[in-house]
């Protein structure tokens, strides 16, 4: 019997890949892309073939041999592994904690049979459908230059498509796809969405204009069973449009023609445990490996594409007016909270706008990004107030439930009854989360429908897009939400946004709290005024309530001003060498003590020479303590990207030397500092 030797990758923390002996003959070896079973330890896991050689250093006496190939399924493709090993040497990982990862759960479970059988469910044929799309609506010149532009686009050519909000980006997206469908008959395309709760509704706007045309989604509220069919779809090319958020830029697409990144400012796409990668730029990357155009849309879009736009890095595309004919873009207000003094969170200016709207049968939406009663519970006699026993937090008062919750570790308990440090029975509630305001309103307009949505109210399966349903019916009169309900949807009769409480943002330490706030606000503002208005209307307004009416972020928002406020941004960073003219990667430390975790960090820097490279002294996060557990932080620096990467290499190799029982990780592009 001949004997091949697979090299296989596996998701393990350390090393990447290890040999095992399998029987082949010649011309019937397995391919590199293919999946393995093979034994691990006390356990037998499936690992993806690297390499297929006839001769290995690994002793005879200690080499296994593989337990099955999954032969009945196609070969990742060359470029997907391509894409996964950049992914690993750019974010510091080993490759088989990338590439594992990246597919479905339960192709790495299943057993031959199962998944024969789940194979077997996709071989159903579609009808014939030549691709033409249905109800194409007729496009503004804007639009209709940016659809051409972008359908037309060959090669790696990436655009930056910066329309207003309402201005029909989304229209415009359908209409470019139409094109390269039309164009690449085979070919694939991928859509991306920051959040799970933006892909319905765009799933049904895709499903009726394609009718003919197989969709896949991807995304973690599918369940395990439903994942792997989309991604298995996706895999075999059936799939030619596949939309999903930041996990499926790792789908394998062998046919992929196109990818669009809607919102593609939104740090969601940047993964916040496990492999710390941006969907975002790994999907510029991946555009440029295939020679495709890539698509980044948004009102408000990052300062790194804004810059790479200004800079000639990145084509950009304009929509300056809105797309329904008469709709135009809200008038921004702002209410000093100084003068007018809030009753139950909201000034008198904004309670009478509210009353205004109702008597016309239109909608108001209020948005405040604080879930929960209040922030935290008080006792005004010694001070006591609602700490977190786990977290440097606060546990927030939850009414409706009778608790106390910590929003970081989870942690519940009952509201006690009297303050534990005195005895003092007459505890009070600070500030207002979503369920206050909800609570305040229905006493003011108790003929009112009101609606809250936010993570508490939407956690059932579909809750979500059922609350979405009722007010896009028009059966709900003043809306409450928080940054879910801040982007993507077109509300017809919303003609009112009051936003309560930014203010907390404007001084924060983190250097990229201005425009994340910003882009929050012209984004939930965006909500207001999107149809066309009606005779004796009201005209769409958003009423911000704010303590700090003269500070120039508001300005920027009253006058749309995104231009002139993302420039003054830029120039800061320059001038502070900041990103994007400064790259970065953040070390960070966790352990039973503060002072445990710093000394980690600081024989870390010390570990090795860096010149070149500028590395900070470690400190606290923000967050200290989580769970029980202290966390501190070291940030490094460069002026050159690949001067930082070669750093880093042999920085790691040193610091994994190092014995120590702290827990560390490593991000590179860190998006919170």
């Amino acid at each position: 019997m001949a004997y091949c030797i697979l090299n296989i990758a596996l998701d393990t923390p350390l090393t990447s890949s290890f040999d095992y002996r399998w029987p082949c003959a010649p011309g019937d070896e397995p391919q590199v892309g293919q999946l393995a079973l093979v034994s691990f330890g006390r356990r037998e896991v499936i690992g993806l073939i690297l390499e297929v050689r006839h001769q290995t250093e690994v002793p005879a006496e200690k080499l296994k041999d593989a337990l099955a190939v999954r032969s009945q399924l196609a070969p990742l493709s060359a470029q997907w592994l391509a894409l996964a090993a950049f992914a690993a040497d750019y974010y510091q990982r080993p490759l088989g904690e990338v590439a594992l990862p990246g597919l479905p759960k339960n192709l790495r479970v299943l057993t031959t049979v199962a998944l024969d059988r789940a194979l077997k469910k996709l071989d159903k044929p579609m009808a014939a459908h030549d691709h033409t799309p249905f109800d194409m609506p007729a496009l503004n010149p804007a639009q209709q230059q940016a659809a051409d532009a972008i359908g037309g686009a060959a090669g790696f050519n990436p655009i930056l498509l910066y329309g207003v909000t309402g201005s029909g980006k989304t229209e415009v997206y359908l209409q470019a796809c139409a094109q390269v469908l039309a164009r690449e008959r085979e070919g694939q395309i991928l859509i991306l969405v920051p959040e799970i709760n933006l892909t319905p509704q765009l799933e049904g706007n895709i499903r009726a204009r394609f009718p003919g045309v197989m969709l896949a989604t991807l995304h973690s509220s599918l369940s395990e069973g439903e994942r792997m069919l989309h991604w298995l779809a996706a895999h075999q090319g059936k799939a030619r449009i596949v939309l999903g958020t930041r996990l499926a830029i790792l789908a394998s697409l062998p046919n992929l023609k196109m990818i669009v990144i809607d919102e593609e400012h939104d740090p969601s796409y940047k993964q916040q445990e496990g492999l710390r990668y941006s969907a975002r730029d790994l999907a510029v990357w991946r555009a440029r490996q295939l020679g495709i155009p890539i698509v980044l849309g948004s009102a408000t879009p990052s300062l790194e594409s804004w810059h790479h736009a200004g800079s000639g890095r990145y084509r950009k595309l304009e929509l300056r007016e809105r797309a329904v004919r008469d709709a135009v873009l809200p008038r921004v207000k702002l209410l000093d909270m100084e003068r007018d003094k809030p009753k139950d969170g909201l000034t008198a200016q904004l309670i009478a706008a509210l009353r205004q709207r109702m008597e016309r049968g239109e909608q108001s939406l209020l948005f405040l990004n604080r879930r929960g009663y209040a922030p935290v519970i008080c006792c005004e006699s010694c001070g006591w107030i609602s700490d977190c026993t786990r977290c440097t937090s606060f546990m927030v008062l939850h009414k409706p439930e009778h608790r106390l919750r910590c929003h970081h570790c989870s942690l519940e308990m009952r509201i006690p009854r009297h303050c534990p440090t005195c005895g003092n029975v007459d505890l009070q509630p600070l500030g207002r989360g979503t369920q206050r305001v909800e609570e305040g309103l229905q006493q003011m307009f108790p003929e009112a429908r009101i609606l809250r949505i936010d993570a508490d109210s939407t956690r059932r399966k579909g809750s979500a897009q059922a609350a979405f349903d009722t007010v896009h019916r028009g059966e709900v009169d003043i809306l409450i939400g928080t940054q879910m309900v801040a982007k993507g949807h077109d509300f017809k009769k919303l003609t009112l946004v009051g936003i309560l409480n930014p203010d907390t943002a404007l001084f924060s330490q983190d250097y990229r709290a201005s425009e994340r706030l910003f882009a929050q606000l012209m984004q939930v503002a965006g909500r207001a005024g999107r149809a066309a208005r009606q005779e004796g209307g009201s005209v769409s307004e958003v009423l911000i309530q704010t303590r700090y009416a003269a500070h120039p972020l508001y300005s920027a928002v009253v006058n749309h001003d995104y231009d002139r406020f993302a420039g003054a941004l830029l120039d800061e960073r320059r001038q502070a060498a900041l990103p994007p003219y400064m790259y970065q990667a953040l070390m960070r430390a966790e352990a039973p003590e503060l002072a445990t975790a710093i000394a980690f960090l600081e024989s870390a820097r010390d570990c090795i020479e860096h010149e070149g490279i500028t590395i900070n002294d470690p400190i606290p996060m923000t967050m200290t303590r989580v769970h029980n557990v202290d966390r501190a932080q070291l940030l490094v620096e460069s002026a050159s990207r690949p001067v930082l990467q070669a750093f880093l290499k042999a920085w790691l190799g040193a610091v994994r030397e190092m014995k120590s029982r702290v827990k560390w990780s490593l991000e590179v592009d860190p998006l919170d500092i």
